[in-house]
């Protein structure tokens, strides 16, 4: 049985919660509600940041999740907090419930002063271990299963019972330092998670012209490994199926490779027009729409009202309102800080930035 958990809730407060070690039927009333308040979060953050983006206070792209809000957060609150997880750009609500607040986001794509990179990276490029356990998403889709063998094979080699979680799309599952990865996970037994987003496109290249495998899950029997297929807009069903591959992990029976059949309403990014979509395809897909999905779950089975529902929806945009005040309040970073914390001498780093700070 996976320990208790601590970590930070969406309006700042600690929770404490047992969570890898429990099946959904066995959650509490207050964690089937804390999932739907991470979803709303996540959902409404993001629908904050595209206002903020069409006033040219966002520098760079803008990354939505829209639609697969359920896989992101399902995946992570089966988690425990010692666990690691390496997101990609769309799985900000990731980062939420591992501890990071809405105004470091807010702040991450204004380039601010004040936020995780200190206006150094952009959208969700940001992450530090061991607390509070994110590997930072880069630019090189696939690059990051190498690095989160490693990460679980630290776990392995230090016999912690901890995890190594690590999320790709369905084109990134393509490349070779996935395949490396895996491979070596799967040889070694090491407690790596990798869930697999199949939204359908890798960019714009549809799945079926990418790979000849009808799900992608069918490519963990060549790896030696335990492969799954579920549905990726059921938080709960997600959240079962990354329960049992890290109660498997940490027995020792090696990495799972999880695919979460899902859709992304939005474009690559918001630039993204979408016209190689098929007419009615997100149409088709609105009608699925994990939070709403949810929400109407939590009220069947009593869990919660569509007051009680309204009322969190309610309190977390007044919890958004406070934190990008914050995030505004924060300044532009410096110039001068533009070399900083990029050597990892600190001789030669001083070196370097002294005729900088001499001009300053």
């Amino acid at each position: 049985m996976a320990k208790a958990s601590t970590s930070k809730s969406p309006d700042g407060s600690r929770r404490s919660a047992q969570n890898g070690g429990r099946p959904s039927e066995h959650l509490s009333r207050e964690q089937r509600v804390e999932i739907l308040r991470w979803m709303l979060l996540t959902r409404k953050l993001e629908e904050r940041l595209v206002n903020l983006y069409r006033q040219n206070q966002v520098v760079g792209g803008l990354y939505r999740s829209l639609g697969q809000e359920a896989e992101t957060i399902g995946a992570v609150y089966a988690l425990e907090k010692e666990d690691v997880i390496a997101p990609l750009i769309r799985n900000m609500g990731a980062v939420l419930v591992k501890g990071y607040r809405a105004r470091d986001v807010a702040m991450q794509y204004m380039a601010r002063a004040n936020g995780p990179s200190r206006g150094k990276d952009l959208n969700i490029h940001f992450g530090e271990v061991p607390e509070p356990g994110v590997v930072s998403p880069i630019s090189m889709l696939g690059e990051l299963i190498p690095v989160m063998t490693g990460v679980a094979l630290a776990f392995k080699l230090r016999k912690q019972s901890n995890v190594a979680l690590a999320f790709i799309g369905d084109g990134g599952s393509s490349t070779g330092p996935f395949y490396e990865g895996m491979n070596l996970a799967a040889v070694w037994k090491l407690p790596l998670i990798v869930i697999v987003e199949n939204n359908g496109y890798a960019y714009s290249t549809p799945m079926h012209k990418q790979m000849a495998v009808r799900r992608i899950a069918d490519k963990a029997p060549g790896l030696g490994i335990f492969g799954d297929t579920v549905d990726g807009n059921d938080a709960l069903a997600v959240y079962d199926a990354v329960r049992a591959a890290r109660e498997r992990a940490i027995q020792g029976e090696g990495p799972s490779l999880i695919e979460v059949i899902t859709y992304r309403r939005k474009g690559h990014a918001e630039h993204d027009a979408q016209k190689y979509v098929p007419p009615g395809e997100i149409e088709s897909w609105e009608k699925k729409d994990p939070v709403e999905r949810y929400e109407r779950a939590l009220i069947e089975a009593g869990y919660a009202t569509k007051e009680s529902v309204d009322a969190l929806a309610r309190e977390v945009t007044a919890h958004l309102e406070e934190e990008f005040d914050a995030a505004l309040a924060s300044p532009m970073p410096e110039p001068e800080i533009a070399l900083e914390d990029v050597y990892a001498n600190p001789a030669r780093a001083e070196d370097v930035l002294l005729p900088y700070r001499r001009r300053s």
